[in-house]
């Protein structure tokens, strides 16, 4: 016989109350006293989202941005920070052609400055200053600035257009000392190497240079009243794919660890 209408409704209101029941026991089940795995708890630092930055900097920062690059990653699982050296000049150029970067440290404000419309606010997070490095033993003996007019004295300095060949135009005119430069090279490393090659006998480089190169070459001190004081301003590029993580980088450039590992490099607090 088949059922009727009273019999369907009441099979249906006993399916219903099964399935009330299962889902009252299963809640009681995951209880307050034992927290679910899968939870609200905050993701483990690895469950970031990766992020692969390029990040373009002044030559004189290879070394330390090498360093400060390795920190980073070991602080921030999950992002890749691939660095790009050059003179500042050419980072520019690279900048307004479209380069795919996320962030820019120059070696001067002036060159940050002329890449407003393509850079987010910019900050500085260290300085740097002018040293003389001469060759191995000095043979020489280039003790001041004014030794390097000497007629002997084979100098190499870098071009006008990179921000240390400004500065190194800078203090030498302003203590009214003419060098012929042997040549002008685009960045502070290719100075650095014609000296330890052997090249030239003395140049102008920054002081974290020349201290990176040792015993390769003689460093002689500047006088500050005679010297040049080179800043170096970190921005995000607004071309960038990552742009919160390359703030994120950007921003920790200032923080006490990455001061920290600028300043025992040599370069001075911003």
């Amino acid at each position: 016989m088949p059922p009727t209408p009273l019999r369907r409704r009441r099979t249906a209101a006993a399916a219903a109350l099964s399935a009330a029941l299962l889902a009252a026991l299963t809640g009681c089940g995951s209880g307050d006293d034992k927290p679910s795995d899968s939870g609200s708890a905050a993701p483990s630092a690895s469950a970031a989202p990766r992020a692969d930055l390029t990040v373009l900097a002044a030559s004189s920062l290879t070394d330390v941005f090498k360093a400060a690059g390795e920190a980073y990653q070991k602080s921030h699982p999950g992002t890749k920070v691939t660095f790009s050296f050059a003179g500042s000049q050419e980072l520019a150029a690279q900048v307004k052609q479209g380069a795919p970067a996320d962030a820019l440290v120059t070696a001067d404000t002036r060159t940050m400055d002329g890449l407003k419309a393509e850079t987010g606010d910019a900050k500085i997070i260290a300085r740097n200053r002018l040293v003389i490095a001469a060759g191995k033993g000095n043979p020489f003996k280039v003790d001041e600035l004014r030794d390097l007019a000497g007629p002997k004295v084979k100098v190499v300095l870098a071009a006008p257009e990179v921000p240390v060949g400004r500065y190194s135009k800078q203090i030498l005119d302003a203590q009214m000392i003419e060098v012929k430069p042997v040549s002008q090279e685009p960045n502070v490393r290719a100075v650095l190497s014609k000296i330890e090659l052997g090249e030239a006998d003395a140049g102008l480089v920054y002081r974290t240079d020349s201290a990176k190169a040792g015993d390769k070459v003689v460093t002689v001190e500047i006088p500050d009243e005679q010297n040049a004081v080179a800043s170096y301003p970190a921005a995000t590029l607004k071309q960038s794919k990552n742009p919160e993580a390359a703030a994120a980088f950007v921003a920790w450039l200032s923080t006490p660890e990455a001061q920290k590992i600028l300043q025992d490099a040599g370069f001075q607090q911003p």
